[in-house]
């Protein structure tokens, strides 16, 4: 049997959940097209001046459907699946790899339609490419659709979500290590999601601790957390310490640009905030593993504001200096430590 990823097969799952949003190919999506690279370049040029972070060029900027948001994604993971795990692709493989397989790539399918009616851009240097190609996909339906919906600026919502993909655009091009790193890290989650010895012993005897403790069986790491060895939880938490900055330094960086250049930056963050926390959708959250996301989001955010209190928003490029100095989950629990540690 042929043991090639069937990732058409995830593309075909997401598919069934994306649909697409009515006003996804009208005049308003061609305006998009037509007036978000401009909007991309100024982003650009007030980021770098506010992070001190350099942003040679311009970015590609697509601005794409909810399918090709998915396919893009796929594309990505597909690469990154092969370099790191050529064993897993191999000729031959036994019936329950065959099955692990269809699994993985059923759930990143289903993922993936999720988040695709959800995310309205993404920096997209992170995923490996065939050409590697420095862009940022925005999904034109769903920026159209919180418009609309939420009576938005037109101008100020394309700026403020422009600033956020440029802000982490500029963590991954104006560190030079960072994107090396994080694929490092990710390669290592991929390498050590393969079956291991005592998985099925270790997930019974979550369940069993969590039923005697009245705790939830799955916790804000998902599936992947509940079926993860001790040094798949180690490296899940650098993941998550990463990401926490990342994300927190994104969004503090475009509320603090936002708040400067934007009459309803206030507004807008507010929304925002309270999509990323509704109740409605928790129970998949929790499921998937995206709660940990969600998480990222409000630990990074207050991890970036303690450090300016105590110390200096400028602090914060000590962490650019070295994978040494990013600051471990602990710390962005307590930044206190951490500014004890590199400041």
């Amino acid at each position: 049997m042929t043991n090639e990823l069937p990732w058409p097969f995830a593309g075909r799952v997401a598919g069934l959940i994306a649909g697409e949003y009515d006003l996804a190919g009208s005049y308003h999506f061609d305006r998009l097209v037509e007036t978000l690279p401009e909007v991309v370049a100024s982003a650009s040029e007030m980021v770098s001046e506010s992070t001190g972070l350099q942003l040679p060029g311009a970015p590609d900027v697509a601005i794409v459907s909810r399918r090709e948001w998915v396919d893009r994604n796929i594309g990505g993971y597909t690469k990154l699946v092969g370099d790191a795990l050529p064993a897993f692709r191999a000729d031959e493989a036994t019936p329950a790899e065959a099955i692990s397989r269809r699994l993985v790539v059923t759930e990143v399918g289903a993922l993936l339609g999720f988040l695709s009616k959800r995310v309205l851009g993404q920096y997209e240097l992170v995923l490996p490419t065939e050409d590697d190609a420095d862009s940022i996909a925005f999904v034109g339906g769903n920026i159209l659709s919180m418009e609309r919906s939420n009576q938005f600026s037109p101008a100020d919502f394309r700026m403020w979500i422009a600033l956020h993909e440029s802000a982490h655009r500029a963590q991954f091009v104006g560190v030079p290590w960072m994107r090396s790193y994080f694929r490092g890290l990710i390669s290592d989650m991929i390498e050590h999601s393969k079956s291991s010895e005592g998985r099925f012993g270790r997930m019974y005897a979550r369940v069993r601790d969590a039923r005697r403790a009245s705790e939830p069986i799955i916790d804000e790491r998902g599936l992947m957390g509940f079926v993860a060895s001790p040094a798949q939880s180690e490296m899940l938490d650098r993941v998550q310490a990463l990401m926490s900055l990342l994300e927190g330094h994104g969004h503090f960086v475009m509320d603090r640009i936002g708040e400067q250049v934007l009459t309803s930056q206030g507004r807008m963050s507010a929304i925002l905030k309270n999509r990323r926390n509704d109740p409605r959708v928790q129970a998949l959250f929790r499921l998937t593993g995206i709660e940990m996301k969600m998480k990222q989001y409000d630990e990074g955010e207050q991890f970036i504001a303690e450090v300016e209190r105590l110390a200096s928003l400028s602090l914060i490029d000590a962490a650019w200096e070295s994978p040494e100095s990013l600051p471990t989950l602990d710390e962005i629990r307590d930044p206190q430590s951490w500014i004890r540690r590199v400041g």
